[in-house]
């Protein structure tokens, strides 16, 4: 399984070569996000797959647990190109200081 860790993320995300998704849920989302990443939560993954955009991808989830086990159930798939596993999370992401909207995740 490919990882990136959130500056890799963050630096391949404003170079244009990769997109971030967003699966945690709702709530989650509404307390802490990234501006201009797309929610497609992991419980509506199965039915919005085909919402997921071409290229390099980058799963996110709150600490990069969940977004372990999606992005091996995407590489499995072999529909997507290639998808990461951002380490850590949003609360990584938050940790190097990265933008984020909203409160601190926990």
């Amino acid at each position: 399984m490919w990882e990136l860790n959130p500056t890799e993320a963050y630096d391949a995300w404003q170079a244009g070569e990769l997109t971030i998704v967003d699966i945690r849920e709702v709530g989650e989302h509404e307390q802490t996000r990234i501006p201009g990443i797309p929610l497609i939560p992991m419980s509506e993954l199965s039915e919005r797959i085909d919402e997921l955009p071409e290229g390099a991808l980058a799963i996110l989830c709150r600490s990069g647990e969940r977004s372990a086990r999606v992005t091996q159930y995407l590489t499995s798939l072999g529909t997507c190109g290639e998808v990461a596993n951002l380490e850590g999370g949003i609360i990584a992401w938050a940790e190097d200081g990265l933008p984020i909207e909203g409160s601190e995740p926990c």
